[in-house]
């Protein structure tokens, strides 16, 4: 397959007003959206984003690039990322667009499509958009203009959506949540959720401002959620992250569980209630504690590369349903076609209610290996470390000495000039021992 030119694995992501997320860049990526996909019958494109402040900018540019190419546009505004996709499919709407940058700092966003399936775009139509960048932009008559309007009340469709993915015979009455919003695009959503299905909720990280989303909050910063959950003497708490497609949750004690181990309780929860269709995916940095907690439970475990566009591809080769990634997407295609986060939260506090056990009750049977993971910025003019000879005999030797009992994994950033090494093994001294031994013979390559 040809190289991608401008999409990664998760859309095209970058610094506002350098690469390709200006207005210009942006307006142009609308029409050759446009174009392509005007071409598979496409007659109205959904747009939603996130809470940072350059969400109005290329909202307003993907808008006029659309229009230009004749294609009428929904405005979605502030929406978490599974949202669009729903949306996308309960509006009948050819095509959805999120601009979000997910779990990065406010300086940054991007862009990424969803199919009129809710699932993301195809390699084929990714690759024939990059292609019509490369021609000159037109715009079609006047007459033929594409007509822009807000959608009417999509946060309560969502919010309805959410809901009903949640057993009808339960109810969290009596259960007290903490849920951090990161200032991102749950804020008006996730909270409603939770109190609906009569929980009593604490809300942090719900009042954006365009420039606070995922600072100090969220599924990449958990501090501010434990200290909530200890202070307010809360059951459990919820950690999303900017565009809410990742969740990291908390136990009564404090105790932060991320995707693995949710992972885990939700495949258990479906094994006992007999809906366990195939087995797991994870990705080749799952923790192998994953693994070994499956395995005892007999249901197999497949890894794909890092990406929940991997995952999701795995699941569907397999006809598997459940999958994630330790950052905390995690996919239950019989719910959702894409990685969200409120709905597996209500998967775990339904496996929490019928099980009559809470959370640091619930995540016993999963013994998480100590694992380490030191990120090496290298010259991209020079060779590749991953090719040099020192690099690969202390990885041999790093994985002679851990045996079967540990892991090590080398791969390159997507989106940065670094190599990632990761080491697991039974023992904390081993494994930190072993990653920066690797490390060091990655920067001396470099």
């Amino acid at each position: 397959m040809a190289e991608r030119k401008y999409f990664g694995t998760d859309g095209i992501r970058g610094k506002v007003g350098e690469s390709a997320i200006n207005p210009e860049f942006v307006t142009k990526l609308g029409w050759a959206a446009g174009k392509v996909l005007a071409g598979q019958g496409t007659n109205k494109v959904l747009i939603g984003k996130d809470t940072r402040i350059s969400g109005y900018m290329l909202e307003s540019a993907l808008e006029a690039g659309l229009s230009a190419a004749g294609i009428n546009i929904g405005l979605l505004g502030p929406m978490p990322t599974p949202a669009i996709s729903y949306l996308t499919k309960t509006f009948r709407s050819e095509a959805g667009i999120v601009i979000s940058a997910s779990h990065n700092p406010y300086y940054d966003n991007g862009i990424k499509f969803f199919s009129s399936t809710g699932y993301k775009l195809d390699d084929e139509l990714e690759f024939a958009i990059e292609s019509m960048m490369d021609q000159p932009m037109t715009c079609v008559a006047s007459d033929k203009l594409g007509k822009a309007s807000r959608v009417a009340d999509a946060a309560g469709r969502y919010i309805e959506f959410c809901k009903g993915t949640f057993p009808s015979e339960l109810s969290l009455k009596g259960i007290k949540i903490v849920v951090d919003c990161a200032h991102g695009a749950t804020y008006h959503i996730a909270p409603n959720v939770l109190s609906e299905l009569g929980a009593d909720v604490i809300e942090i990280g719900t009042s954006p401002d365009g420039l606070n989303i995922n600072h100090q909050v969220g599924a990449t910063s958990m501090k501010a959620t434990v200290e909530a959950v200890l202070e307010h003497k809360a059951d459990v708490g919820f950690a999303l992250d900017g565009d809410g497609d990742r969740l990291m949750m908390v136990d009564h004690k404090g105790n932060v569980l991320d995707g693995d181990q949710l992972l885990f309780i939700i495949a258990r929860h479906n094994l006992m209630r007999g809906k366990m269709q195939g087995g797991v995916v994870g990705t080749l940095m799952s923790n192998l504690g994953l693994e070994l907690a499956l395995q005892k439970l007999g249901v197999p475990f497949a890894r794909s590369n890092v990406g929940d566009r991997y995952v999701f591809e795995m699941l569907q080769a397999k006809g598997w349903l459940i999958g994630g990634e330790n950052s905390g997407h995690i996919l239950n295609l019989a719910a959702s076609s894409t990685g969200d986060g409120i709905v597996a939260g209500l998967q775990v506090l339904a496996a929490m209610l019928t099980s009559h056990m809470d959370l640091f009750s619930l995540s016993a049977g999963f013994e998480k290996f100590p694992q380490k993971l030191v990120n090496v910025r290298y010259d991209e003019s020079k060779v590749n470390p991953l090719e040099s000879e020192t690099v690969k005999a202390a990885q041999c030797e790093a994985e002679e000495a851990l045996g079967s009992t540990g892991r090590v994994l080398l791969r390159k950033s997507g989106t940065e000039p670094l190599i990632r090494v990761m080491v697991e093994s039974e023992s904390d001294a081993d494994t930190i021992k072993w990653a920066e031994a690797i490390a060091d013979a990655v920067k001396a390559s470099s």
